[in-house]
């Protein structure tokens, strides 16, 4: 089933109640709360956006937010009653793209979330039209297979990545941005560049590109901690230099 947003908060009062405030409003809301639901949860249903608290009883937001980013791409809000900056920090820094503080405004939380959910979802549907031109940009070749590096190449025809002769899975958006680096080799991509021309929404945060980009160089590089292929320039963004062998 399908549902545009998902609350996980272990106060049940909280969690309940904005759920019932947000589907008075359209926007289809479901609760959870506890860590194990909200895994059971995402397995079962497609949900499109994520309001976290940090303290899940005896589980942590925080893990969970690490869990949830290895395997799915939507927003996630930390919604918490913890104000320090390192919890800030940490929560943008796995992967969360916002931080509300406790006690929030329902109204408001709801008039962010649709934003939220109106830019994602436009996001969404683009992705699914993306075609060889809307990655490369003009004047890229469409050839099918760009080779990386020895033994490591990119289907762009089959949008898979082969390495030593076996298929290797890449998500819709690490392929994304994997071809986007691959189109524009020799130059440095900026962080707002790819939240612009590959995310599709500047909304995103940086340490949800962190993420992805952790996960391309977990299939691409012999050694991730010390990559080869796709490097940091730091402040900037990313590249893959022209002629890099590895």
């Amino acid at each position: 089933m399908k549902y545009q947003c998902l609350m996980i908060d272990d106060d049940v009062t909280i969690a309940e109640t904005t759920a019932e405030y947000f589907n008075i409003f359209d926007i289809k809301t479901a609760y959870v709360t506890s860590y194990d639901d909200a895994v059971g949860f995402l397995e079962d249903n497609q949900v499109s956006l994520l309001l976290l608290d940090i303290n899940l009883g005896d589980r942590s937001g925080f893990e969970l937010c690490k869990q949830i980013r290895a395997e799915y791409d939507m927003p996630i809000l930390f919604i918490s009653a913890r104000t320090s900056d390192d919890d800030v920090l940490t929560a943008l820094n796995i992967g969360g793209d916002d931080y509300i503080k406790k006690p929030y405004t329902l109204n408001i939380l709801l008039a962010k979330v649709k934003a939220i959910l109106k830019r994602y979802e436009r996001s969404a549907e683009a992705a699914k039209a993306v075609s060889a031109k809307a990655v490369y940009g003009e004047g890229v070749s469409s050839s099918r297979e760009i080779a990386i590096r020895e033994g490591l190449i990119l289907d762009t025809g089959a949008h898979k990545l082969i390495r030593d002769g076996e298929v290797v899975p890449l998500k819709a958006m690490e392929y994304k941005m994997l071809a986007y680096l691959l189109a524009n080799r020799g130059r440095v991509v900026t962080k707002d560049e790819f939240l612009k021309n590959v995310w599709g929404d500047e909304f995103i945060g940086e340490g949800t590109l962190a993420v992805h980009i952790r996960h391309i160089r977990e299939k691409t590089e012999e050694n991730p901690n010390s990559p080869c292929i796709v490097k940091t320039v730091w402040g900037v963004g990313y590249i893959i230099e022209d002629g890099q062998d590895t």
